[in-house]
């Protein structure tokens, strides 16, 4: 078995345990909490602080940075979230944010500082070239305790892989509004979730289901991203350090479990 086929476990593993983990914190009553400190409006601080590690990122671009949602949310929600608080100011809250959660939920893992450090190994080999959401993360400032580090790295290890299924899509001809019609935890309802309005998701819905195949592009896309990640891992990381992080990420996933209960 080669390097890169004893990773394909572990990059197989990581997606759901890492968007759990890694995205937990963006709808959590911490990030409320920090939001409101910081003087925006409810349900803003996501959209502004996790693109404003670009700057000044303009409505219409970072719409196009997060895929996944309506257009118009960003044109009614970035501008004021924007001229309310500052970009650096929104990284640092952002991060607060990520801390806050982490803290809470993540103090129970076992070494948090040791699954943290494999990761930004990771995290720190990927060329970050194309996927501007992961480099912004990639290069920011990182927190100095070990709780919060790991919720970070998780968070920038999501940035990364989410970057790279983007592409993945883009290859095979989707895109990330088809991929969520396709995906069988996603359909219509999840579009709704993202604030698609009814007749817009239901136009989406038949436009995708209308796509040759669409079903076995978003594996094929799926199986890609595992690919890339899988190389990534076996060129970052040797084989006691790769058998490790495989330990701890399904140790890990026990707490994606109960975060998702």
């Amino acid at each position: 078995m080669t390097a890169i086929e004893g990773a394909a476990g572990p990059a197989n593993r990581i997606r759901p345990v890492v968007q759990m983990l890694g995205g937990k914190f963006m709808t959590s009553p911490e990030l409320a909490a920090v939001e409101a400190e910081v003087g925006l409006p409810p349900r803003s601080l996501y959209l502004r602080g996790r693109s404003a590690v670009l700057g000044d990122v303009p409505p219409k671009v970072a719409a196009e940075l997060f895929g996944i949602f309506p257009h118009w949310l960003f044109d009614f929600v970035l501008p004021a979230a924007t001229a309310a608080l500052d970009a650096p100011a929104a990284v640092r809250a952002y991060t607060e944010s990520s801390a806050r959660w982490s803290r809470i939920n993540l103090s129970a893992v076992s070494e948090p500082g040791r699954l943290a450090e494999l990761l930004f190994r990771v995290i720190d080999a990927a060329d970050a070239s194309g996927l501007a959401l992961f480099a912004g993360w990639k290069n920011a400032e990182r927190p100095s305790g070990d709780v919060e580090r790991l919720g970070f790295a998780l968070m920038v290890f999501r940035e990364l892989r989410g970057g790279l299924h983007f592409a993945a899509l883009r290859a095979v001809g989707l895109s990330v509004p088809e991929a969520v019609v396709a995906d069988p935890e996603g359909g219509r309802a999840r579009l709704l979730r993202t604030a698609w309005p009814e007749e817009a998701a239901d136009e989406l819905v038949a436009s995708a289901e209308r796509k040759p195949d669409l079903r076995d592009r978003r594996s094929h896309a799926e199986k890609l991203t595992d690919d890339r990640i899988g190389e990534l891992l076996a060129s970052a990381l040797t084989e006691p350090d790769l058998a490790e992080l495989d330990g701890r990420l399904t140790d890990l996933a026990k707490f994606a479990q109960v975060a998702a209960s």
